[in-house]
């Protein structure tokens, strides 16, 4: 029965278009998993919303905020499963080359910005992603990730100043 009805609200509708998708996939990019299981995420977050409404429940909002959101999270599961393997900041800096090959500069910032990014707690590093990759305001990451929003602006003044320091460390910027 599941599957008949995931089937039929797959076939009435995708449910995440373009934007969104384009918009999961960089969050799940910036989370750290690789380019080759992108694809896989993007289907994950999919089938998410099918079996949600395949239960019966409401539609999310907004969508793209829900979608955003258990993408950050695959992401870090996908992250802590990971951590003996390549640095994230490796990760991203060689698949930013591959998309943008534009120069030293641009490759150097990517970096240490992946870098930075890697360096951080998984709370902190999953509200920076949220709020200026994935550009939702605080108070919808406050309400995905179910805390207040004091919360997400704390993680997130926390997060900046570390990777503004981090930048300056690396006298990048």
């Amino acid at each position: 029965m599941l599957r008949r009805r995931a089937r039929r609200v797959q076939e009435d509708d995708d449910p995440l278009d373009a934007a969104q998708e384009r918009r999961v996939r960089a969050v799940l990019a910036l989370g750290g998993v690789p380019q080759t299981d992108l694809p896989d995420g993007v289907q994950q977050v999919r089938l998410r919303l099918l079996e949600r409404a395949a239960k019966g429940y409401e539609a999310p909002r907004d969508v793209s905020a829900w979608a955003a959101v258990v993408a950050s999270n695959l992401a870090m599961d996908w992250h802590r499963a990971r951590k003996r393997q390549d640095r994230l900041g490796e990760r991203l800096a060689s698949l930013r080359q591959h998309e943008h090959p534009s120069g030293e500069d641009t490759s150097v910032l990517s970096l240490a910005v992946a870098q930075g990014l890697d360096e951080l707690p998984d709370q902190q590093r999953q509200v920076l992603v949220l709020r200026f990759f994935a550009d939702l305001p605080v108070r919808s990451i406050a309400q995905e990730l179910g805390v207040p929003e004091g919360t997400v602006k704390s993680r997130l003044h926390t997060a900046v100043r570390a990777l503004r320091a981090r930048l300056h460390e690396d006298e990048v910027v």
